[in-house]
């Protein structure tokens, strides 16, 4: 913004600097001023959630020896007493024994050929929830972008559907649709998917709203319609956004399958909850680490996806 300079009554200029720094420290006490805001509002709403919540950081250090007793027990419990603890515990001494030896890793894994075809199940629901989740955010993310729709009544309804979908839990929706469709994976399919689209459309949206407008008034200039200005102005450019975000909601959904299975609606969580309902700790460890070991595999891959993805948006 041009700054207008005061002229003396002598029709002389006023020295230009002292001006320019008075204004440089009226900007700096109100850069201060917001920030010291921004702190109070930050501080405030963190001491009111320790205190709703009893968050007691004493606590936190007086148990935090617990969380080595895993480790601590698994190496130094006998082999015989493994299957009566409630942490279940592999020995080294036992670690490559058979399937009836107890502390095994074979003991462990007894049911592995059960654990990876649920593994499998829970996979293909996640696959299918992200493309259905990502089917339906891409389509609705344009009509919520305020800088692609000029009715905002439509970018209204848009918005609020998306915020609907996204704030009822996915165990919610699975209870819903193991209520309607029965117990099995199509309710947790259609579950994690409804929660996939409503998220994906803010984060879809949020990309379209910071795209560069100039392809977009090119289109327009030339008498493109809607679609065809979306498909060569806008897609082009939020395409890697879109892709990144869905395989990270990939990610999620994996995860999510393992905890919505627990009320019947398929994957590896109907199994979980069978395991922890007979007591059967070592196979709760056991699928756990699955899970733990697929997530990582997925975020490796999806990773390699989506850095070659991107990559090559890049070239081009």
């Amino acid at each position: 913004m041009a700054m207008t300079l005061p002229h003396t009554g002598a029709g002389r200029e006023a020295d230009p600097l002292p001006l320019l720094m008075a204004r440089i420290e009226e900007h700096r006490r109100a850069k201060r001023r917001i920030t010291t805001v921004y702190i109070a509002i930050f501080a405030f709403l963190f001491v009111c959630s320790v205190w709703l919540t009893d968050f007691s950081l004493p606590d936190l250090v007086a148990g935090f020896p617990a969380l080595g007793l895993y480790i601590t027990k698994l190496f130094t419990t006998a082999a015989a007493s493994g299957s009566s603890e409630r942490i279940p515990i592999v020995s080294l001494s036992h670690f490559f024994g058979d399937a009836d030896t107890k502390q095994s890793l074979a003991y462990w894994f007894f049911n592995i050929k059960t654990f990876v075809s649920l593994i499998v199940e829970t996979l293909l629901m996640a696959v299918l929830a992200t493309l259905m989740g990502f089917t339906i955010a891409f389509a609705f993310s344009f009509f919520a972008s305020r800088n692609l729709v000029d009715n905002p009544f439509i970018v209204w309804i848009a918005r609020r559907l998306m915020e609907v979908l996204r704030s009822i839990p996915d165990l919610v929706f699975a209870l819903f649709f193991v209520f309607c469709y029965g117990i099995g994976p199509i309710a947790g399919i259609l579950a994690m998917g409804l929660h996939t689209a409503g998220a994906l459309g803010k984060l879809f949206s949020e990309l379209n709203e910071n795209i560069s407008m100039r392809p977009v008034e090119g289109m327009r200039a030339v008498g493109a319609d809607w679609p065809k200005m979306l498909r060569y102005a806008v897609v082009p450019q939020v395409l890697p956004g879109f892709i990144s975000y869905a395989l990270l909601r990939f990610e999620i959904n994996i995860r999510s399958s393992a905890i919505i299975g627990v009320v019947g609606a398929g994957g590896i969580g109907a199994e979980i909850k069978k395991v922890i309902n007979f007591n059967q700790y070592e196979d709760v460890s056991a699928v756990i680490i699955l899970v733990v070991a697929l997530v990582m595999l997925i975020d490796v891959i999806s990773g390699q996806i989506r850095h070659r993805f991107i990559t090559t948006q890049m070239q081009h």
